[in-house]
C-alpha cells in the first residue's frame, strides 16, 4: 500500500480524514479559554506509516544536497536545544574576546504551523529545493483536500476542509514547516545579523563595538521590518507579546 501511494504520487482520501481532540496544556487552567488547549490529532495508522517513509526520503534528499538550513535546530538528527545553545554561546564568547557587545533579540511567531499557505509552500519546494514530479504530486495530495472535525465532550463537530497549515500530528509537519520559513535566514544574513532557530522560535543577534551600538539598533529595526514584510507574504506574523529584545 505504501509503495502504491508513492508510485502513484497521491495519498488516498481515506487516509486524510483527521479527528482533533483539544486537551488542556496545563491542568487547572481555565477550561473556557481556548488558548489554553492543545489540539491533538488522531490520524490513521496507514497514513502515519507512509508519512514516515516520505519524511525519511525527504530528509535524506535534503541532507545529501546540503539543502537543510544549517542554523535550524529541532526536528533534525543531531540538532537539539543543546546544539542551539552551544552555537549561540560560542558566538557571544567570541565577541567578548574581540571586546565587543552582542545585541540579541528573540522572535516568536503566532500559530505558524497552522498558517502555512499551501500554494506558497508547494511553489517553494519546487523552485528552492528542486522537488518535482511524482514527489511534489504526493506532497500536494498530502496537503490538499484534508477533511477534519473536532471531538469535544463526547460530540463531533461538522466536517471542515483544511485550507491552510500543515496537518497537526503528522511526521511531515515539522519538516515542511522548516522548509517553508528557511528563507528568513537569508533576510537576516543580508541585514548583517546572525540567526538561529529552534522550531518556530528564532534568535537574531549581532556583535558590535560599544561605540557603534546605536547604529546596530537602527539596523536591527530595519531587519525586523524586512522580516515582518516577508512573514506577511508567507501569511505569518510575529507574536508581539512574546517577541523580546534587543538585549545587550
Amino acid at each position: 500500500m505504501i509503495n502504491a501511494s508513492l508510485r502513484e504520487g497521491r495519498l488516498p482520501p481515506s487516509q486524510k480524514h483527521t479527528v482533533i481532540s483539544p486537551l488542556l496544556k496545563k491542568p487547572g487552567t481555565d477550561a473556557d479559554e481556548w488558548k489554553n488547549y492543545r489540539p491533538v490529532s488522531n490520524l490513521t495508522f496507514m497514513s502515519e506509516l507512509v508519512e514516515r517513509v516520505v519524511a525519511n526520503r525527504l530528509v535524506g534528499y535534503l541532507d545529501e544536497h546540503g539543502l537543510m538550513p544549517q542554523l535550524q535546530s529541532a526536528y533534525r538528527r543531531h540538532h537539539s536545544t543543546e546544539t542551539a545553545l552551544l552555537n549561540v554561546m560560542s558566538d557571544v564568547y567570541a565577541s567578548v574576546d574581540r571586546q565587543q557587545v552582542t545585541l540579541l533579540a528573540l522572535l516568536d511567531l503566532s500559530a505558524p504551523f497552522d498558517c502555512v499557505d499551501h500554494d506558497v509552500l508547494l511553489r517553494r519546494l519546487f523552485t528552492r529545493f528542486g522537488i518535482k514530479g511524482t514527489a511534489l504530486c504526493w506532497i500536494s495530495s498530502f496537503l490538499l483536500g484534508r477533511p477534519q472535525r473536532v471531538y469535544y465532550k463526547g460530540q463531533l463537530s461538522a466536517i471542515l476542509c483544511l485550507l491552510y497549515g500543515v496537518p497537526q500530528g503528522s511526521a511531515l509537519r515539522p519538516i515542511l514547516f522548516l522548509l517553508y520559513v528557511s528563507e528568513l535566514f537569508g533576510i537576516i544574513t543580508e541585514c548583517g545579523f546572525a540567526g538561529h532557530a529552534y522550531a518556530d522560535d528564532m534568535l537574531v543577534c549581532i556583535s558590535t563595538s560599544v561605540s557603534e551600538h546605536t547604529d546596530a539598533l537602527r539596523r536591527y529595526s530595519d531587519c525586523i521590518a524586512q522580516t515582518r514584510e516577508r512573514l506577511a507574504y508567507n501569511r505569518l506574523k510575529l507574536n508581539e507579546d512574546k517577541t523580546q529584545g534587543p538585549y545587550a
